[in-house]
């Protein structure tokens, strides 16, 4: 019995180990054309075997790069596309430049911080005008989403006023578009305490209410036999 302890390593486990055995026993195949036709067997074995490489643009291309790589890049075929080398698959892609700039305003963000410098080297003024609303507003969205409570027009006028300079004025058009939640009191008593009497007397008269609806509706037809029977005795 073969275990995988003992087995060798399996360089793409998506196609399986016989894929990889078939690939082995191509490099033992000493007739080139043979080799060959063998070759294109299995490589129509693996698309079969993979259907979802089909929707792939130029699937027999990642094929046939694919049985390279099993073989160990040893495989002698003739390929219609050019041979993988081991050294382009083990290569290291090139370091991502990140940007090593942090902004001054973190609660914000760069973005805004790349909006503001727009605005402020913006020669038209309808634009720049623009850009400013636009910019406070969504200052506003931002403390609102951070602070969970609405923030007044005169604030944002005032910190966006600082952190350019004074160069952006936001218009706030005299008016506060997010007021504050308005406070609704409950007048449950004259007297301090007297929230719990009220209630109790509501409580006391919606009991009372219920109980004359459940008398006059499901027991009526105990009231109607009540009535008979006293009526009988009085004609008696």
């Amino acid at each position: 019995m073969e275990y995988n302890t003992t087995r060798n390593y399996l360089i793409m486990k998506e196609y399986g180990r016989n894929i990889q055995k078939m690939v082995e026993f191509l490099g033992t195949i000493e007739d080139d054309e043979e080799r060959q036709r063998n070759a294109m067997a299995v490589i129509e074995l693996m698309g079969t075997l993979n259907p979802h490489l089909r929707n792939v643009e130029d699937f027999r291309h990642k094929l046939w790069d694919h049985i390279f790589n099993i073989s160990g890049f040893t495989l002698k075929v003739e390929s219609p596309y050019p041979v993988p080398t081991q050294e382009a698959l083990r290569a290291k892609p090139d370091r991502l430049p990140y940007p090593k700039k942090y902004p001054r305003n973190r609660h914000f963000g760069k973005n805004l911080e790349m909006v503001i410098d727009k605005a402020l080297h913006e020669d038209n003024t309808e634009k720049k005008e623009g850009f400013t609303q636009c910019i406070g507003n969504y200052m506003k969205l931002a403390y609102s989403n951070w602070h969970k409570e609405s923030v007044h027009d005169d604030a944002i006028k005032a910190e966006l006023a600082a952190i350019t300079n004074g160069g952006l004025e936001f218009q706030t058009g005299g008016s506060t578009s997010t007021s504050s939640a308005p406070t609704t009191s409950f007048n449950l008593g004259g007297n301090t305490g007297g929230g719990n009497d009220h209630f109790r007397s509501n409580k006391r008269k919606n009991f009372q209410q219920n109980k004359q609806f459940k008398s006059n509706s499901g027991g009526g037809k105990n009231n109607n036999k009540h009535n008979n029977k006293y009526n009988k005795n009085r004609n008696k």
